[in-house]
């Protein structure tokens, strides 16, 4: 089973519960159609790493966002969180109306940072992700169509949580393509202060 770091101990989530298409501007960037609902989908245990790999096929684009840690069906934490996604893949599968596993569930696909215990307001937070000192995305609660606590209760409809599951809540604008060596800081803040930080290399 694949782990996560959370208040400096290794815990292990079943799954990761995401949500698509919930930045207006990140939606215009793609093109796509604004969701009507909810639209949910998820990455398997095996998908999670503390580490950041340029697949070997694809066009894996990046996808900062702002993650939380679940226990007891509440919020305890939150990290930092990269949904890599296999843009071509996706783009394929959608046109034909299929699943989209293969472009978002592969094996080092749901990349996280540390995990730190979170009780604050929620809409307080924010993240922000550099690339080569560079900053390329940035948003938060204010910026969401559907808040954390919405997304949360709409997939509690359909799918058990188990302690330390993971909840991802959407990425900004400023998503694209890296390369190995890239050098990433992720960043969650609250209130504007840097509440967890951690930085990758692309291998």
């Amino acid at each position: 089973m694949q782990s996560i770091n959370f208040n400096g101990e290794r815990v292990y989530p079943s799954k990761v519960v995401c949500i698509a298409r919930n930045y207006v501007e990140h939606i215009k960037e793609l093109k796509n159609e604004p969701p009507e609902n909810i639209t949910l989908f998820i990455k398997p245990n095996s998908s999670i790493t503390n580490e950041l790999v340029l697949p070997s096929f694809g066009n894996c684009h990046y996808e900062g966002e702002i993650a939380f840690v679940i226990k007891d069906d509440r919020f305890v934490g939150v990290g930092f969180g990269l949904d890599l996604t296999l843009r071509d893949i996706q783009g394929k599968l959608k046109e034909k109306g299929l699943p989209w596993e293969k472009a978002k569930a592969f094996d080092k696909a749901a990349v996280f940072g540390d995990f730190v215990e979170f009780g604050g307001d929620l809409s307080d937070l924010s993240l922000e992700l550099y690339i080569n000192g560079e900053l390329k995305q940035k948003g938060g609660y204010d910026l969401m169509i559907y808040k954390p606590e919405q997304v949360f209760e709409e997939a509690r409809k359909y799918f058990t949580f188990y302690d330390y599951d993971l909840l991802m809540t959407g990425t900004p604008k400023g998503v694209g393509p890296f390369s190995k060596g890239d050098e990433f800081v992720g960043r969650i803040l609250y209130k504007g202060d840097v509440l967890v930080e951690n930085k990758w290399i692309a291998k």
